[in-house]
């Protein structure tokens, strides 16, 4: 399959993979308890990621003001950690695993239109976060890239490809500039 046929992942059939009730109801806890900055507490947010169907790790932390489409769609890691307005827009799985940092204004986007169709259909594909991986402060990981174990996307950088491990990227689109070392 190649990556770059736009039309192997247009999703004509696009599911959210949730009843409108249960959108509706996610809708206004999101709202309430995330994406309000009143409420702190992560072990709050946990309990209720997983009342909607996250698979959470322990040792979690959820900052204020994060922005999360679809719990039901998410996976955090043992002991990662989800900075100030964060936007996980997760039209597709999200996988973030152990000892991750999503940094304060990140985005995770699973989603864009094909420009190719006059119809501009969605197009959504997963993202995936491997252990270790660090997403700077207002970087964004873009549909279907993967960040590689312990792989860094610095400030303010935009992710279209995946990231190697144990390397530092940086700019727009994102390139290598060095090896990450870890004592």
């Amino acid at each position: 399959m190649n990556k770059t046929d736009l039309s192997v992942y247009t999703t004509g059939n696009y599911s959210t993979g949730a009843g409108v009730v249960k959108r509706t109801l996610w809708y206004f806890v999101n709202i309430v308890f995330f994406i309000s900055p009143l409420i702190p507490v992560s072990s709050l947010k946990i309990a209720l990621l997983r009342l909607f169907g996250a698979i959470i790790g322990k040792g979690v932390v959820i900052k204020p003001a994060v922005n999360i489409k679809y719990p039901w769609k998410l996976s955090i890691g043992n002991y990662s950690w989800i900075g100030e307005k964060a936007w996980i827009d997760n039209l597709d799985q999200v996988k973030i695993g152990e000892n991750c940092c999503i940094s304060q204004g990140a985005m995770l986007l699973c989603g864009n239109h094909n420009f190719r169709k006059s119809s501009f259909d969605l197009i959504t594909r997963p993202i995936v976060l491997e252990d270790g991986a660090w997403v700077g402060a207002h970087s964004v990981v873009c549909p279907g890239v993967t960040c590689k174990s312990h792989s860094v996307l610095a400030v303010n950088s935009v992710a279209t490809r995946d990231l190697e491990p144990y390397f530092i990227y940086q700019g727009n689109p994102a390139v290598k500039t060095k090896e990450r070392f870890i004592d």
